[in-house]
């Protein structure tokens, strides 16, 4: 399944959501890509998507959650990466 917070979190002069997956990492991207959304707006284990990506998210079946959910969601599926936890790609 597929979850996406309202977008509430200011950035460069714009308002950006959450989009994760509680199954995989590859059902995100999948996701992620059939929104147009680009691979570099994938950090960790989410993607930031735009206000304006919001409703097609909806649409094509993200869930709307809060966003502690969203991380609820996250570690009960295993798939939080912290970023304390993650190596920087060289």
């Amino acid at each position: 399944m597929l979850y996406v917070d309202r977008p509430a979190w200011p950035a460069r002069g714009r308002l950006w959501s959450h989009l994760i997956s509680d199954v995989s990492t590859a059902e995100l991207h999948a996701f992620a890509e059939a929104l147009g959304v680009p691979r570099r707006a994938f950090d960790r284990d989410h993607y930031d998507i735009p206000a304006e990506r919001y409703a097609p998210a909806v649409y094509l079946g993200a869930r709307v959650v809060p966003s502690r959910e969203l991380v609820r969601l996250l570690h009960a599926a295993n798939l939080r990466r912290p970023k304390h936890l993650c190596r920087p790609t060289a």
